[in-house]
């Protein structure tokens, strides 16, 4: 079980950025406090999930709160990445991942894993019906 978070896995393509908040019509989103959860379907990145994670200087003002948060997001996503992985490698298929905190306050990081594993659960489901209909046809 590989669960670094390797550079490739790292969304910095300014377009596929852009593509997630502009309204994509691929792109889907939903919320799991403290966290806003974007994803779209981009058959051009480098890995098999590539994620964004951003954190409001509005709500931090100071850049060393932002990086705690930060940090803590990204070790979420890399402890609970796996399954993930294994689904969309699976369907060979690659995903663009932003995780947005909401929250105006700090959070206990066993409180933000909790929530990376529903966020993650919830974009698997969301990912599932797809193959369903593929194997019914």
């Amino acid at each position: 079980m590989n669960t670094t978070l390797k550079k490739a896995e790292r969304l910095d393509r300014k377009k596929v950025i852009g593509k997630m908040f502009t309204g994509g019509v691929s792109a889907r989103s939903f919320a799991v406090f403290p966290l806003r959860v974007i994803y779209l379907m981009e058959p051009e990145l480098k890995s098999q999930a590539s994620v964004l994670i951003s954190v409001s200087k509005r709500y931090f003002k100071h850049a060393v709160d932002r990086n705690r948060v930060k940090r803590q997001i990204r070790e979420a996503y890399r402890l609970n990445k796996e399954p993930l992985l294994e689904l969309l490698a699976k369907r060979n298929e690659k995903l663009a991942i932003a995780f947005i905190y909401v929250s105006e306050e700090q959070m206990p990081t066993a409180f933000i894993v909790k929530r990376m594993q529903i966020a993650l659960e919830r974009i698997q489901e969301r990912l599932k019906p797809v193959k369903d209909e593929e194997a019914a046809v």
